[in-house]
């Protein structure tokens, strides 16, 4: 009876072209918007609470006030996150509605080394808002004048 033996080392040239295989499949993965972020967000720290709670000392475990603590922190940044997106919709409800406060008005725009005047037909909405003048659109940060 005959067994086949495999080798599971590597030769110094095959532990480096894996190692640019690596290397180079991690590239792609940060250049395709994957970016390491600095930050601790929500998610982050239930899952390190959970897994404090998890691996505790069963015969000592966390005290009370430092579990109500940690769950007070976790609620206030549940609300401030809250909060922050209530407010990036706000702001893009109050751009929109500027913009659509501009149709039918002459509107003085930058456009680049000069200003254009033009009546506004028409308008978009979003966190960008734009105008139409003359059939062409323009960011709302580019209006320098508004006259009735």
């Amino acid at each position: 009876m005959e067994m086949n033996m495999v080798n599971s080392t590597l030769t110094s040239s095959e532990k480096f072209a894996v190692e640019n295989e690596v290397n180079n499949f991690n590239k792609t993965l940060n250049a395709s918007g994957r970016t390491p972020s600095q930050q601790l967000g929500k998610d982050d720290f239930l899952k390190l609470l959970i897994t404090q709670l998890s691996n505790q000392d069963p015969t000592s475990p966390m005290e009370d006030t430092q579990f109500i603590s940690q769950m007070a922190q976790f609620s206030s940044l549940e609300q401030m996150t809250n909060m922050n997106e209530s407010f990036n919709k706000l702001a893009t409800m109050i751009n929109s509605s500027q913009a659509t406060n501009t149709l039918g008005k002459t509107v003085e725009v930058d456009v680049g080394d000069s200003n254009m005047q033009g009546v506004v037909e028409a308008t978009s909405f979003g966190e960008n808002p734009q105008v139409m003048i003359n059939g062409m659109y323009y960011d709302l940060n580019k209006i320098k004048a508004v006259y009735n």
